[in-house]
């Protein structure tokens, strides 16, 4: 499959995308022996041989897109100080290096993407394009309708307010209640930060939904790869071309 060069050799490492437009503005690409200065050449990477200032592009891995149901247990790290289980643990007999896109507390469960693709990685986690995030939680108490508005329009937090929200309930007990928050934002346990500022801890926390992902039927502890759509869909909703 043919390929911007730029992206290919960003996807290399070899040097940012725009520092590899100025690479191949400047004559230092070679594809198959010949010199390229066109930023539109298309390559296969699989085939075609490029060259960046004398030295042989090494064939950069697949890209590969992996959702996975995190169970309670695992860190979203790819190493952890503690030695506790990491969630790359979890994905057996694939041996390409994927890393999580944001993260899930350790307690946490529910839908984690991984990916090696970082351009797309970074603006899934860029505030910028306000990616949601749905989580079902269980909460201590019966939150009433007053603390379910103010858990939408916004809560005071030490790093700021919080951005608008959605939050409704899912089931009520006398106890402890399974409400549904949605946010746009990725703060650091966030949402357990604003149930507790409204006076709810949490006891479960679960992820459901990300982005235009859902978590579908998949056990703790399953994965699956992205289909060609979800990808696409993806890379639409970052307007990645």
């Amino acid at each position: 499959m043919q390929e911007r060069l730029q992206k290919v050799i960003a996807r290399a490492g070899r040097a940012s995308r725009r520092e590899a437009e100025r690479l191949i503005s400047e004559g230092r690409v070679k594809v198959n022996s010949s010199t390229v200065t066109e930023l539109g050449t298309k390559v296969d990477p699989a085939r075609d041989v490029i060259d960046v200032d004398g030295k042989k592009l090494t064939r950069a891995p697949a890209l590969l897109y992996i959702l996975l149901n995190k169970p309670a247990g695992y860190v979203s790290t790819l190493r952890d100080p503690q030695k506790r289980r990491i969630v790359v643990d979890l994905l057996k007999g694939i041996s390409t290096r994927v890393f999580p896109v944001g993260r899930l507390d350790y307690d946490a469960e529910g839908l984690l993407l991984l990916t090696n693709d970082g351009a797309l990685a970074h603006r899934l986690h860029h505030p910028r394009y306000g990616i949601r995030r749905t989580y079902e939680v269980k909460v201590k108490g019966v939150p009433s309708e007053e603390t379910l508005s103010l858990l939408c329009t916004g809560i005071q937090l030490e790093d700021g307010i919080t951005l608008p929200a959605r939050a409704g309930f899912l089931r009520e007990a006398v106890t402890n209640s399974w409400i549904r928050i949605t946010l746009s934002e990725g703060r650091n346990k966030q949402v357990k930060r604003m149930c507790a500022a409204v006076g709810h801890e949490v006891i479960k926390i679960k992820r459901v939904r990300f982005g235009s992902l859902t978590l579908g039927s998949l056990s703790p502890g399953q994965y699956r790869f992205l289909t060609t759509d979800e990808v696409k869909s993806l890379y639409k909703l970052v307007s990645l071309g």
